[in-house]
């Protein structure tokens, strides 16, 4: 199954790099993909019916010189990776389910990204990306992104991060991130701060146990979401598939942030490579 899924990703690369050859003679055999597919329920009191599906889908294009992209996922990839992800705040979860867009830089190396598709119910977008990572010592690092974007109905947005990162030892870090989202729609700002601890057991096992927030800046600075969890990741049964448990315990404004418990299951699998 993974093998079939693999050269359908890398068959379906080599289609999409066709467009962009110059020389019939020269068809690229160095087109790949990737593909990640997750799955996972989130069950907690007073709510058992969180589920989490997530594909995306990434293809390199070699006749555009490494420096294009083409980028399709069922989620927003504005959308922090951390427990809070899967709130339904503005209704997140519902808007950002669908994104396709082609992606390109000046060099292959850039910090700067542009990306223009479709997205949040097909509304035709661009965006513009830019990173960059300061190292402070052999320790320590400061990664900053920042992004602008416009969507045909819902407007101007923008976002910027400030990701900290320390490393205690080769198999223990901290990080303490800071991320915020200008809504145009609502003119305010959606905030998470959270911290984190990666622990890799050994090179099948991993724990990251963190605690996070997340508010509005209107009509002042304020929490409406607070979390904390352990989530233990496993490498099991095929180097391609993965297995996480994520037991956790939130506060929300709108459940008068009485605590709620619950554990997030979680299984993905990578296809192909890049």
């Amino acid at each position: 199954m993974h093998q079939n899924i693999t050269e359908s990703v890398n068959d379906s690369a080599l289609w999409f790099d066709e467009f962009f050859m110059l020389d019939q003679n020269s068809l690229s055999d160095q087109a790949l993909g990737e593909a990640r597919i997750q799955l996972g329920w989130s069950p907690r009191s007073r709510d058992l019916n969180e589920f989490e599906n997530r594909l995306k889908l990434r293809y390199k294009l070699p006749n555009l010189k490494n420096r294009v992209d083409l980028v399709f996922s069922d989620y927003d990839d504005e959308i922090a990776d951390n427990p809070l992800q899967n709130t339904k705040i503005d209704n997140r979860s519902e808007r950002n389910r669908f994104s396709l867009a082609l992606q390109w830089k000046a060099k292959p190396d850039s910090g700067l990204s542009h990306r223009i598709g479709i997205g949040r119910r097909l509304q035709p977008f661009v965006k513009s990306r830019f990173r960059s990572l300061l190292n402070i010592n052999h320790q320590a690092d400061i990664r900053f992104e920042t992004s602008a974007y416009y969507y045909s109905n819902d407007g101007f947005g923008a976002d910027f991060s400030l990701l900290y990162s320390y490393v205690f030892t080769p198999q223990s870090m901290f990080r303490f991130n800071n991320h915020f989202y200008y809504r145009d729609s609502t003119n305010d700002w959606l905030w998470q701060h959270s911290w984190q601890h990666l622990n890799q057991i050994n090179d099948k096992n991993a724990l990251i146990t963190g605690f996070y927030m997340e508010g509005l800046s209107q009509p002042t600075y304020h929490l409406q979401e607070y979390l904390t969890s352990s989530r233990w990741r496993i490498n099991a049964l095929r180097d391609w598939l993965f297995f996480e448990v994520e037991p956790f315990v939130m506060w929300r404004k709108d459940e008068a942030f009485s605590a709620s418990y619950g554990v997030s299951l979680r299984i993905e699998g990578y296809f192909g490579q890049t």
